[in-house]
């Protein structure tokens, strides 16, 4: 059975960050499809790539910051300047006139993701018991995603009374402001020597692993490559009938679905284990990809793209929990090769897929994801009984 005891406090401060932080990027991310196409005139292929090179642009980032995160007392610092640079970027999206300065910005908000990532879950494995690391990620990225159901409702209800999009993505500064405070609050003193006691409590010691952790990144990284971008999903969603308008009140749905499965998914993953949970999510993509593949309106539109929301909530949150226990002492470096091996296998997906998605039909994009996903749901049993991490 998942501990019961409560989560540390700098756990939940960090997912007081993510829950603003999210409000504020998801005010400006889900408009950024019809930004594209309707005011900048750019195509499906320009959207592939900015959701690709978003992630992917900071893969040497997270893992320099990885790398430099094993040394706790840099990890404070590298944590608020990557906070930092996102508050700061955002809201000159509002005045772009072109696709690529979009997908330029993008990438330099991404590269502040790439810096605060490893560092940011390095703290939070290493401040939490073992036996709660799902619990614990499952919070923060719980949290996560009740900011982007937040930040598309204020976006939709600006949007509702004549605001244009550059102005709602201007906006989007006011929530980063409260970021920067709660960040400074959650990392302590600049040194990142922690706020109180009870977060210098390390985890039992956890295994190098080292045997295991290649195939199971690699693994994680593949249903990167071939998850369609989200950014995709909803510019489907708009061609299956789902107006513009509407755009982030299903963001912020699939938010409420994601934000439900990822404390679920957290627990889920402390019970049973993250392979098997991840597995779950997996398989639940497979299905959901193919419906999009056959969606015909906006009722299946918006029944699917909300449905996908637990996929991550039952592959976030496990995804952490295995490479913290695999990291061994470094967690820092672990948790650095992980975010920037999602990141390239993202970019190489995002812009493979996009293209397909130009060139062919969206049916067929999505047909390739369900079939490469169906590959990796029935492979990862045979990954998974490599070696093991020993039990707690």
């Amino acid at each position: 059975m998942s501990d019961r005891r409560p989560l540390p406090r700098q756990v939940k401060l960090f997912g007081a960050v993510s829950l603003l932080n999210d409000f504020a990027s998801e005010m400006v991310y889900p408009l950024l499809p019809a930004f594209i196409t309707g005011v900048l005139g750019g195509g499906a292929a320009a959207i592939g790539a900015l959701d690709g090179a978003a992630d992917a642009a900071a893969a040497a980032v997270k893992l320099g910051a990885g790398k430099l995160s094993d040394h706790p007392r840099r990890r404070g610092p590298l944590i608020v300047i990557g906070y930092l640079v996102a508050v700061v970027i955002r809201p000159v999206i509002a005045v772009t006139a072109a696709a690529w300065q979009v997908i330029g910005l993008r990438v330099v908000d991404r590269l502040g993701k790439g810096m605060r990532g490893p560092p940011r879950d390095a703290v939070i494995a290493d401040v939490t018991p073992r036996e709660q690391h799902g619990r614990a990620f499952g919070l923060q990225r719980g949290l996560d995603h009740v900011g982007a159901i937040l930040g598309p409702l204020v976006a939709w209800g600006l949007l509702s009374a004549g605001a244009e999009v550059r102005a709602v993505i201007l906006a989007s500064i006011v929530p980063g402001i409260l970021v920067l405070v709660l960040a400074l609050l959650a990392v302590g003193r600049p040194d990142g020597r922690t706020v109180d006691k009870e977060a210098t409590i390390a985890a039992e010691p956890r295994p190098s692993g080292r045997r295991s952790v290649s195939p199971s990144v690699l693994a994680i990284s593949f249903f990167y490559l071939l998850r369609m971008p989200e950014a995709l999903i909803i510019l489907h969603a708009q061609r299956l009938g789902v107006a513009i308008a509407l755009i982030p009140l299903l963001w912020a749905g699939v938010h409420v679905i994601k934000s439900g499965s990822s404390f679920v998914g957290g627990a889920l993953s402390d019970r049973i284990g993250p392979s098997r949970t991840m597995w779950l999510g997996w398989a639940s993509y497979v299905v959901l990809a193919a419906g999009m593949a056959v969606a015909s309106g906006p009722l299946a539109a918006w029944v699917l793209f909300l449905a996908i929301g637990v996929v991550a909530g039952l592959t976030e949150s496990p995804e952490r929990s295995l490479v913290a226990a695999l990291a061994g002492p470094k967690t820092g470096s672990g948790f650095g090769v992980y975010h920037a091996a999602t990141g390239v296998a993202a970019l190489i997906g995002g812009v493979g897929l996009g293209l397909l998605f130009q060139q062919t039909t969206a049916a067929r994009a999505f047909v390739v994801s369900a079939a490469l996903g169906l590959i990796l749901v029935l492979l990862w049993p045979f990954v998974a009984r490599g070696p093991k991490v020993p039990p707690r």
